[in-house]
C-alpha cells in the first residue's frame, strides 16, 4: 500500500484532509481523515467499500449511499474521525457481476444466492487494505461503525484493534427490505 496523495476536501458534513492510495494489485483507496488523527486513538472510522450504483446513482436496491451519508454525519459530530472507502465494488466481485446478480435477483434469488450461483462467496471483500491505511495513518485502534461482524474480525485479524462496534441501522425502503433481511440472516449484520 501507498500513499500518493493528499489534499483538503470540504464536504457540505466539514472539512477532511483527502489521502489516496495504490495498493499492489492497482486498486485505488482513499481515506478521508477529520482531526490531527495523530493525538488521537481509539477513533471512530467507517469503512466503506466502494458501490457505483448507491453511492453514485442512488440506487434503492441496497442501503449504501444511505449508509455513506449517515457515517459522514455521525462524523461530523466527533472531535476526530477517518472515513476510508475502499476499491471493493459488488462485495468484491466487481461491478459488471454485480449486476449479474441483481439479474439472479429480479428473477426471485436473495443476494447471497445470486453471488453462490454465480460462483463467488456471499462476501470476497478483505478488509488488509483498510488495516494498511489506518497504520499509516499512524491508528492501531478504532471505533467501527458498521453493522457488519466480518469487518470486525477481519480488520482485528489484520492487526487493528476494535475497542468498540457502533451500529449504523438506516430504514429500509420498499426496494431493499429483502437485501437488508438477508444480511441480517445470512450474514449476521447486526441490524
Amino acid at each position: 500500500m501507498k500513499k500518493i496523495a493528499e489534499a483538503d476536501f470540504p464536504l457540505r458534513s466539514g472539512m477532511y484532509r483527502i489521502h489516496a492510495f495504490v495498493d499492489d494489485d492497482g486498486s485505488e483507496h482513499i481515506a478521508l481523515v477529520r482531526c490531527a488523527h495523530e493525538r488521537h486513538q481509539e477513533v471512530p472510522v467507517r469503512i466503506h467499500s466502494k458501490c457505483l450504483t448507491g453511492d453514485t446513482f442512488g440506487s434503492l436496491r441496497c442501503d449504501c449511499r444511505q449508509q455513506l451519508e449517515a457515517a459522514l454525519e455521525y462524523l461530523s459530530g466527533e472531535e476526530c474521525g477517518i472515513f476510508i472507502y475502499l476499491d471493493q465494488e459488488g462485495r468484491g466481485i466487481g461491478l459488471a457481476n454485480k449486476i449479474r446478480a441483481y439479474e439472479l435477483q429480479d428473477r426471485g434469488r436473495d443476494t447471497v444466492e445470486a453471488n453462490l450461483e454465480l460462483g463467488f462467496a456471499d462476501d470476497l471483500r478483505d478488509y488488509g487494505p483498510a488495516a494498511d491505511i489506518l497504520r499509516s495513518l499512524g491508528i492501531k485502534k478504532v471505533k467501527l461503525i458498521t453493522n457488519n461482524p466480518g469487518k470486525v474480525k477481519d480488520l482485528e485479524k489484520h492487526g487493528i484493534g476494535v475497542v468498540e462496534r457502533i451500529p449504523l441501522v438506516v430504514e429500509p425502503t420498499e426496494y431493499n427490505e429483502r437485501y437488508l433481511q438477508t444480511k441480517k440472516e445470512k450474514m449476521n449484520h447486526q441490524l
